[in-house]
């Protein structure tokens, strides 16, 4: 694993919150998915999201980026109220988003699937676009069709493609899932290369314990829609109830 060189104790401290989710609540029929939810997202640091099938985690993004509107409660994003926006105009706020199924164009080239998220105003789009396929080591795929990529390297192709339209908080789905320890290196890399030299804010599902524990500053713990656990990765880890609910003790 990646050595992070950050101190257990300060990884919560002199922080500046930019993602705020305040008592959220969201119902399908009977189903509580989401149950008075409350959770900050610091700037700059990586967020994990952690709990059983069926927590709620995606939900919980789902609400976040626009797909759902929250039946109570409110979503605040620079401390500004979010909470009935489109996805669209969400994701213009600077709120990007990948998913457990990959989102590509694979009929198209690597460049071009970042060109599609580009700003027409945007002069140096074309420029832009090689330095973040050179960030994340794709430069050499760039005429590449999509859909002949790895699984590791679309995820990467990705999350650079939100980075196209100034993303400042990304919220990722099971970004190590179906990738082989290689390349989850190098996602890994990319994250906190993003996060220590560009400021960019990460909020990440993923069930590789070994992923949350060992690169969050925080970590966050749904179980039937309700927020159990929020912390340090030690601190998440030594919960009683984080316990009960991985291993039944």
């Amino acid at each position: 694993m990646i050595s992070v060189d950050r101190d257990e104790e300060g990884r919560l401290k002199d922080g500046k919150n930019v993602l705020e989710v305040q008592n959220v609540t969201k119902e399908f029929g009977s189903l509580v998915a989401l149950n008075n939810v409350s959770i900050w997202i610091e700037e700059g640091k990586i967020t994990g999201l952690i709990g059983p099938n069926g927590a709620g985690k995606t939900t919980l993004f789902n609400v976040i980026t626009g797909q759902f509107r929250a039946d109570k409660g409110k979503v605040f994003f620079r401390g500004k109220d979010i909470t009935k926006l489109k996805p669209y105009q969400i994701a213009r706020r600077g709120i990007g988003r990948t998913w457990q199924v990959i989102r590509i164009f694979p009929n198209m080239t690597v460049l071009e699937n970042l060109m599609t998220a580009a700003n027409l105003r945007e002069r140096n789009a074309g420029e832009k676009a090689l330095e973040l396929l050179e960030l994340a080591g794709l430069v050499a795929e760039k005429d590449s069709y999509a859909g002949e990529l790895s699984t590791g390297q679309q995820k990467f192709l990705e999350l650079v493609r939100i980075l196209m339209f100034d993303a400042d908080v990304m919220l990722l789905d099971e970004v190590a899932a179906g990738i082989n320890p290689t390349e989850q290196l190098a996602a890994l890399e990319l994250i906190h290369n993003l996060c220590d030299q560009k400021g960019k804010t990460f909020f990440i599902v993923e069930h590789d314990m070994d992923v949350i524990m060992g690169h969050c500053d925080k970590v966050i713990c749904l179980n039937f829609g309700e927020k159990i656990a929020e912390g340090t990765p030690k601190e998440v880890q030594n919960n009683e109830k984080v316990i009960r609910v991985y291993f039944g003790a």
